[in-house]
């Protein structure tokens, strides 16, 4: 037997390299002078091991037995000249990929049917997109009144525009009970009763203080109820034992024809616009930016001489530390160094368009003629020759169509830099949904598609025409 072997070297190199990977997966084909396939194999068969052992599920371990299994059999066929398909180990691993992956997402579709009552709480306000609103004429009067009672409090009366309004007694103290009285206010119509603070702060004065106070006029105009002074009427005072002046206000409306922008309608048109402009403004100076950065990462420009080509590795391995990191978590940093505001989405937005556009750039650079470089480099000229006459001419239309589709996803980046106080519509849309104002949160959905389709439009017509 040992003689049969020893006659045949190819049987006895096979045997050799099955047994080492079976030892060691990978080193079979190292052995057979496979050097890069048995290295990815070693990789593959230690993080598949890894991720069974991590997530400790019995069955996930068989993956990594079959590809240790193909590893043996592959590193047999290696060693005769016959590499073996990767089809079945691949398979292995991407069932365990997805099997861990529907574990640690926890997909459950019942929840879905579940959670139907909360579903339609969410969806049923967003068919109500509150964008406009109706037109109303309002009809409001005041009085003040002093909390707590001082030396000598003012007379607790006032008329505006012909209405009266008398408050008694003119002061009191927390909860305490008061009269309100007005005559001159448009008759049989609900009026809204309500408490502002010295600072302005409107309080409501129905049912736990936390709901609005509806009261009637009568036939004539006039109106007489009771309120109580709201506990949280002095939260935000100096000293609560300082007499100040405090306003109950009277507020009537009414609908008249047409529409208007709603508060909220504002708020998405404001952000909006901010949304735009701060994305416009993120562009422009990483693309400033990101120019002469690329052609430092541009290896056809750096590769000629060691200063140059390590220049290169460094400002390459810059760009993709920067890149790899998402703008939302660039923000945070800068909204604690320059506060909330869309200046530190801006910053964020910018710092990560230098490191996107200074990549695609650069490969654009790599990927030109190198006719002309070479000319110029043949007839002596220097570096900055080079650029100027054989780079430039052929990297102007791809470097202003990546800057415009890069303006494209800064938009919707912007959209959401606000959720963590870098400005934009993502600011409102954030508050909406924390205070579960769906319809509010309809109207900026469709205020961001209809932009992000107009631009993407736009963008597209023009790169159209740019290349």
């Amino acid at each position: 037997m040992a003689a049969r072997l020893s006659s045949n070297p190819s049987k006895r190199s096979s045997i050799t390299a099955g047994l080492l990977s079976l030892i060691l997966p990978g080193l079979g084909q190292i052995y057979a002078r496979q050097r890069y396939r048995g290295v990815i194999v070693l990789f593959g068969a230690f993080l598949a091991v890894l991720i069974a052992f991590w997530y400790g599920v019995p069955a996930w371990y068989a993956a990594p037995a079959v590809l240790w299994l193909w590893n043996v059999w592959d590193a047999v066929g290696a060693a005769r000249g016959k590499l073996r398909s990767a089809f079945l180990p691949l398979l292995a691993l991407l069932v365990m990929g997805y099997g861990i992956g529907w574990q640690v997402t926890g997909i459950d579709f019942s929840a879905l049917i579940r959670n139907l009552d909360r579903a339609t709480s969410i969806v049923i306000p967003m068919f109500h997109p509150d964008f406009f609103s109706g037109v109303e004429t309002t009809n409001s009067a005041w009085a003040p009144v002093e909390v707590p009672c001082g030396p000598n409090p003012p007379e607790a009366v006032n008329t505006v525009n012909g209405i009266h309004v008398a408050i008694s007694p003119n002061c009191g103290k927390l909860n305490q009970e008061l009269t309100v009285q007005a005559s001159g206010l448009w008759p049989d119509t609900p009026t809204n009763i309500q408490w502002a603070t010295p600072i302005g702060d409107i309080l409501p004065l129905g049912k736990g203080f936390i709901t609005d106070l509806y009261v009637t006029t009568d036939a004539q105009g006039n109106l007489d109820t009771t309120i109580h002074i709201p506990p949280s009427a002095l939260s935000a005072a100096p000293d609560p034992t300082l007499p100040l002046e405090h306003r109950i206000y009277l507020v009537q409306s009414r609908p008249r024809p047409g529409f208007q922008l709603s508060e909220n309608g504002g708020y998405v048109v404001q952000g909006i616009i901010q949304t735009i402009f701060l994305a416009l403004i993120s562009t422009t100076f990483g693309a400033l930016g990101a120019i002469p950065i690329s052609f430092l990462a541009a290896r056809n420009l750096m590769g000629g001489h060691p200063l140059t080509l390590s220049i290169y590795v460094i400002v390459r391995t810059l760009l993709n530390i920067l890149r790899s990191i998402e703008p939302l978590i660039i923000a945070i940093i800068f909204v604690v160094i320059v506060g909330l505001g869309p200046f530190a989405g801006a910053i964020a937005i910018t710092l990560h368009t230098i490191a996107a556009l200074g990549k695609l750039y650069s490969e654009v650079i790599e990927g030109i003629d190198p006719g002309p470089l070479e000319a110029i480099r043949a007839v002596g000229g220097n570096w900055i020759q080079m650029v100027r006459y054989a780079v430039i001419p052929q990297i102007v239309p791809p470097f202003a169509s990546f800057t415009l589709f890069r303006w494209d996803i800064n938009v919707r980046t912007s959209t959401i830099i606000g959720f963590v106080g870098g400005g934009g519509i993502g600011f409102y849309l954030y508050q909406w949904i924390i205070k579960g104002d769906f319809e509010a949160v309809s109207s900026s959905f469709i205020a961001i598609a209809v932009i992000v389709v107009t631009l993407d439009f736009v963008s597209a017509r023009v790169r159209a025409r740019l290349v």
